[in-house]
C-alpha cells in the first residue's frame, strides 16, 4: 500500500504543478474529537492556491481545468481564519491561565466562552488548542507520547458516562459495554497524566443542564476530571449563563473557578471592515475586483447581523457559486441570489 511517506509518491508529487498537489493529499476532514483528527487539524497550514495566468488557463485540458477548479473550491470551503479580537483574547487569556496553573496542586482556574451561535466560539476554542499544540511541539521537538491538548464535545442529552467515554474515544481507548464509569475515568486520567496534557477543550457545553439529574452528574464528572488532570480546562457553549450553568451550588462552584469571555456579534466598526477585507484577500477568483466586498462592509453587516460565522458562510458560498457558474467574481447581486 502506498503511504504518504512512500518515496515514489513524493517523487510523483514533485513532478506535479503546485496547484494539483493538494488533490493527492489524504482527506484531513476527520473528526476533531479523535486524537488522529485533532493532530491532522493542528498540522494543517494550507497554502492558498496560485491563480493561473490567462495563457496557462487556456492551455489546460478539460480534466486539468476540473482539477484546478476543485483545488480552488476546496480552498473556499475553509477560506481563512480571521484573527478577531475575540480570538486573540481567548488565546492570550488561555495561555495566561496555563502559566498560572503550571504549579497549582488544586483549584486550577479555567475559562468559559459563552455567547450566541455564530459568534466564533468553536473557532476561538480550536485555534487556542492549535496554538498550545504548536507551543508544545516547539518546546519538545520529536518527543513521542505527548498529548498537550484534548478536544471533546458534549453530546446532546449527555450522561456522565457518555462524557467520560467521549474522552476515552478521543484517546482511542477501547471501552466495552460492561466498563463502568469509574474504570473509564481512571483509564482516561492515567493516560492524560502520563501524556503531559496541558489544555482540555470541552465544546457544546449547552448540551447539558444543571437542572436535570444527568446534567448535574455531567458537571460533577467534568469537575472530577479537572481535579485529577493537571491541565487548564476551557469550556465553550451557547448562552451558558442564560441556560443556568451558574445556578445553584454546582453553578456557583463553576462561576468561582472559571473566568468568562462573552462572544458577541461584531459592531460595524473598523474591525468589521478589516474582517471583510481579510476574507476578500483570501479569495481565489479570476474576475473578482479587489475591494468590492470591503466596499460592501455595511451591507454585509446588515445581512449577517455582525455574526462572523454568518459572514464566513455567506462569502464562502458566494465564492463557490462564482467558480461553479463561471462568473469568477462576487458582487452585491450575487450575494443576494
Amino acid at each position: 500500500m502506498v503511504t504518504a511517506h512512500d518515496p515514489a509518491l513524493v517523487t510523483d508529487d514533485r513532478q506535479q504543478p503546485d496547484w494539483r498537489q493538494s488533490l493527492d493529499q489524504a482527506d484531513l476532514q476527520r473528526y476533531l474529537t479523535t486524537l488522529e483528527g485533532w493532530r491532522d487539524f493542528t498540522r494543517q497550514d494550507p497554502v492558498p492556491p496560485e491563480l493561473l495566468t490567462a495563457a496557462i488557463l487556456t492551455s489546460l485540458t478539460p480534466d486539468e481545468q476540473a482539477d484546478y477548479d476543485d483545488v480552488r473550491l476546496d480552498h473556499h470551503t475553509r477560506l481563512t481564519v480571521a484573527a478577531t479580537s475575540t480570538l486573540r483574547q481567548v488565546v492570550l487569556t488561555g495561555r495566561r491561565l496555563i502559566l498560572l496553573n503550571r504549579h497549582a496542586i488544586s483549584a486550577r482556574r479555567g475559562l468559559i466562552l459563552s455567547g450566541p451561535a455564530g459568534t466564533g466560539k468553536t473557532t476561538a476554542l480550536t485555534q487556542f488548542g492549535k496554538t498550545i499544540e504548536a507551543i508544545d511541539q516547539r518546546r519538545h521537538p520529536g518527543v513521542a507520547g505527548r498529548i498537550p491538548v484534548v478536544y471533546v464535545t458534549v453530546p446532546p442529552a449527555a450522561t456522565s458516562r457518555v462524557v467520560a467515554v467521549e474522552f476515552a474515544r478521543f484517546l482511542g481507548l477501547p471501552v466495552t459495554a460492561r466498563a463502568n464509569i469509574t474504570d473509564v475515568i481512571e483509564a482516561v486520567c492515567g493516560v492524560l497524566i502520563d501524556a503531559s496534557v496541558t489544555a482540555v477543550c470541552v465544546d457544546e457545553l449547552h448540551n447539558f443542564s444543571l437542572a436535570t439529574r444527568n446534567g448535574a452528574e455531567v458537571s460533577d464528572t467534568l469537575k472530577y476530571f479537572s481535579e485529577r488532570i493537571p491541565a487548564t480546562f476551557v469550556y465553550a457553549g451557547i448562552d451558558l449563563e442564560a441556560n443556568g450553568l451558574f445556578n445553584g451550588t454546582r453553578g456557583r462552584q463553576i462561576a468561582g473557578r472559571f473566568g468568562m469571555i462573552e462572544t458577541v456579534p461584531f459592531p460595524h466598526t473598523d474591525e468589521w471592515t478589516g474582517l471583510v477585507a481579510t476574507l476578500e484577500q483570501a479569495l481565489r477568483l479570476h474576475k473578482h475586483r479587489p475591494g468590492t466586498l470591503e466596499g460592501l462592509a455595511h451591507y454585509l453587516h446588515q445581512r449577517t447581523g455582525g455574526m462572523i460565522g454568518s459572514l464566513s458562510h455567506l462569502i464562502r458560498g458566494a465564492a463557490i457559486d462564482a467558480i461553479l457558474d463561471g462568473t469568477e467574481k462576487i458582487t452585491r447581486a450575487s450575494l443576494q441570489e
